[in-house]
């Protein structure tokens, strides 16, 4: 088991895209912290069944070609091989738990 404090403290900004902190892996799922920068983007690619919960900022989810604003409070959850990306409006910071292949 892993709990995690003070996730503010945790969290890296990197200048040219996320710096994603592992909290956990193994064989199936893999748990991270991130956070994007105002402008930073992810680009669109296909992972495993997901979910990614906001912590701070605003910004937009690109989930199969929709397009979800995202924002403090907001979980989305995703299938298995949903194409997805993001793009941070403001300081954006997420935990996701993605499962592996």
């Amino acid at each position: 088991m892993k709990a995690i404090g003070d996730w503010a403290a945790a969290v890296t900004f990197g200048s040219n895209g996320p710096q994603p902190q592992i909290f956990s892996e193994d064989n199936r799922l893999k748990v991270i912290l991130a956070g994007l920068e105002p402008g930073q983007r992810i680009p669109v690619h296909p992972e495993g069944s997901s979910v990614y919960t906001f912590l701070e900022g605003r910004g937009t989810m690109h989930v199969d070609g929709e397009i979800v604003p995202v924002e403090q409070g907001v979980t989305v959850i995703m299938p298995e091989g949903a194409k997805r990306g993001m793009e941070a409006e403001t300081r954006l910071v997420f935990l996701a738990a993605v499962a592996l292949p």
